[in-house]
């Protein structure tokens, strides 16, 4: 079994510092836990709601940085993954919004956000390169940061790379919805899980930033679509999970979530 632990948390605007200690905090408390997977929120180092390019800029660092190998020294106590949201100053000069992916021994790889959401266009750079399935001790994971997650095309091209869990750093805007209905951003994401056959953790932020409020969803999704845990006022999102459960896409003994797709009749989509 995998135990996954999302851990929702506040991070301040641009104190890289503060931001520093409370993520290394947080992986600390989540691997103490027993937790194979840890995942934090998106822009967990730099906070969200900036000002200017330069403020955003000012936080930005590489996937060199010493505070990854902080990450690492926690996430080694537990032989854990950890993925989290980082502002990354890239070797061409251009700040992105991006995820690193973390173990024991360092830094495994990092995904820079293909699709910006609203404001984040003012100070990021889009990502080129599409996301990709990392092989962990843990499990094959797939990285997707936040408004990414909206995109079916993305969430496909990780489950037919084989992705066992879809890991998504976010930071969810609040937005107004009906009485007793949950956020429609994990609506998607239990959709996401059911259509692909794949485990989905979702972890968002929450507090307020700069006026901004947060959704808080933070949520773990089994491979059938249903939410089996999700942030609580006593504790992280956290569940143990048995990720090769993902490789079965059968849906009946005549149905196949992946073998039943006709790619010949979607040649237009991408155009």
């Amino acid at each position: 079994m995998t135990k996954l632990v999302c851990q929702q948390l506040a991070p301040r605007i641009a104190d890289l510092d503060a931001n520093r200690e409370l993520a290394s905090a947080a992986i600390r408390s989540a691997v103490d836990a027993g937790a194979d997977i840890v995942l934090l929120p998106e822009l967990t180092t730099s906070g969200y709601v900036f000002e200017s390019p330069e403020e955003a800029r000012s936080v930005a660092v590489t996937a060199e940085h010493p505070l990854f190998a902080e990450w690492a020294a926690e996430a080694a106590g537990g032989e854990a993954v950890v993925i989290g949201g980082f502002a990354e100053l890239g070797a061409d000069g251009l700040v992105y919004n991006s995820a690193a992916i973390v173990d024991g021994s360092g830094v495994r790889g990092v995904h820079r956000k293909t699709h910006l959401w609203d404001r984040e266009k003012l100070f990021f750079e889009p990502g080129g390169e599409p996301p990709r399935v990392f092989d962990t001790a843990a499990g094959r994971v797939g990285v997707l940061v936040c408004y990414e997650l909206e995109f079916p095309e993305l969430t496909r091209m990780l489950a037919l790379a084989g992705a066992e869990l879809l890991a998504v750093p976010t930071n969810w805007p609040l937005m107004e919805r009906p009485a007793g209905e949950r956020p429609a951003v994990v609506t998607i994401a239990m959709a996401t899980a059911h259509v692909n056959r794949v485990f989905v953790a979702c972890c968002d932020r929450t507090g307020t930033e700069r006026g901004q409020e947060w959704t808080a969803g933070t949520v773990v999704i089994d491979q059938l679509g249903w939410v089996l845990s999700e942030q609580s006022e006593v504790g992280p999102a956290s569940a143990e999970v048995e990720l090769t459960l993902a490789r079965d896409k059968t849906l009946t003994p005549l149905c196949d979530a992946l073998d039943d797709r006709r790619p010949e009749l979607y040649r237009g989509l991408a155009t």
